[in-house]
C-alpha cells in the first residue's frame, strides 16, 4: 500500500469517491455538510492498495502554532480493519512534523475512539453531535525524528 499527498484532479476525484461512499452513502452525513471550505486550503491524503486503487482517504490542516486537525478519515466499509487507516494515520503524523506541529487533534466518531486510543490518541472533551454523528475530540502528542 501507497500513502500520496494528493495533487491532480484525479487524486481529487479519488478522494471524492471515497467521502461519498463512506460519510454520504453509508453515514448519511448530507452532501452540504461533508465539503466545506477547508477542502480547498487542506492538504489530503489518499491511501491506495497494492494495485494501486483507491482505498482510504482524510485531509489534515493547521490548527494553530502547535496543533494540526485531522479530518475527514475515510476507508472503504469493505477494507476496513486492512491496515489501510493506521497508514494514513501515520502519515498525518509526518505530514504534521514536517509542518512543524506536534499535536494531532481531531473529532473522531464514538463508534470510531477504540481505533485511535490504539494509535495514542487521548479523549479531551465531552461527547458533542457533528452532522448527527456523536464525536469525541481527541488528541495525540507526537514525537519529533
Amino acid at each position: 500500500m501507497t500513502v500520496i499527498q494528493v495533487n491532480t484532479a484525479e487524486q481529487r476525484r479519488a478522494v471524492r469517491w471515497i467521502r461519498e461512499r463512506v460519510f454520504v452513502e453509508e453515514q448519511g452525513v448530507p452532501r452540504e455538510l461533508e465539503y466545506d471550505e477547508h477542502d480547498a486550503t487542506a492538504i489530503h491524503l489518499l491511501v491506495l492498495d497494492e494495485n494501486g486503487r483507491p482505498v482510504a482517504t482524510g485531509r489534515t490542516r493547521p490548527y494553530d502554532e502547535d496543533k494540526m486537525k485531522v479530518e475527514r478519515v475515510a476507508t472503504i466499509a469493505a477494507l476496513r480493519g486492512k491496515g489501510f487507516g493506521y497508514e494514513l494515520m501515520s502519515a498525518m503524523e509526518r505530514v504534521a512534523r514536517r509542518e512543524g506541529r506536534m499535536i494531532l487533534t481531531l473529532g473522531a466518531q464514538v463508534q470510531a475512539i477504540p481505533f485511535y486510543e490504539r494509535l495514542g490518541y487521548s479523549i479531551v472533551s465531552e461527547e458533542f453531535e457533528d452532522a448527527g454523528i456523536p464525536h469525541r475530540t481527541m488528541e495525540k502528542r507526537i514525537e519529533e525524528n
